[in-house]
């Protein structure tokens, strides 16, 4: 099923601020995982993306501010939402932080309430089904409350897998999910689903929603998976 706890990954090379970090976050119900230096963090990131990165300013290697670039300049991560957690407090550090494409930018020290409430206001402007209880694209509508889907005012039947589907999808329109992202964020990490899965169960959510002749806004990119993209054709 869809993993209902925003996913944090906290780079923090020092250990026990790093093992704070996570208890705080994973006690006010997120999902918080920590890499320890930059390179990492990328990898960590490749392997599955965060709904937010947490991000040290100084680490060994590849500093945060470099790391940040790096994930700015990325197609699929450009949009990620990052805060940058420095010691550093200077008004120039700031100003440089978010020009390198910081979201926010929250000085040591701070405390654990602080930091949380930074992080669930960067995750509310990006990713709205945390605090909405409707999702909208185009013509097409979900409410989470009542579990329903309607496009263009007709009633969408779907299975309890296209329904998660969709709703991953219409939290991050136009963003590209590989299989086996979808496979993990919507059938879970511990179960074993063949890729081709996905597919089927893709044809089941195209065929739901193009019942009433509606245009197709799944798209496939070749090689890479599917998104929602009303411009698809």
């Amino acid at each position: 099923m869809v993993d209902a706890k925003p996913r944090i990954l906290i780079v923090e090379d020092e250990e026990p601020q790093a093992e704070v970090l996570r208890y705080n976050f994973s006690r006010e119900g997120f999902d918080a995982v920590v890499a320890r230096d930059g390179e990492e963090a990328l990898l960590m990131v490749d392997e599955q993306q965060p709904d937010l990165v947490l991000l040290d300013w100084m680490l060994p290697g590849a500093s945060g501010l470099s790391v940040c670039q790096r994930l700015r300049a990325r197609r699929e991560t450009r949009n990620l939402p990052i805060i940058i957690v420095t010691a550093r407090d200077e008004e120039a550090d700031r100003v440089r932080g978010l020009e390198f494409g910081a979201d926010d930018y929250v000085t040591k020290p701070f405390s654990p309430s602080e930091l949380v409430a930074r992080v669930r206001a960067v995750l509310r402007r990006s990713r709205p089904a945390l605090s909405e209880e409707r999702l909208t694209y185009g013509d097409v509508t979900m409410n989470l409350a009542a579990h329903r889907v309607t496009r263009n005012g007709h009633a969408i039947r779907l299975g309890p897998t296209e329904y998660r589907l969709l709703q991953l999808f219409m939290e991050r329109p136009d963003r590209v999910f590989s299989r086996e992202q979808l496979l993990d964020k919507v059938w879970g990490r511990d179960i074993h689903v063949e890729l081709r899965t996905v597919d089927v169960h893709i044809r089941r959510l195209r065929k739901a929603l193009n019942e009433f002749e509606g245009p197709d806004i799944i798209r496939t990119v070749r090689g890479a998976g599917y998104a929602l993209d009303a411009t698809a054709n």
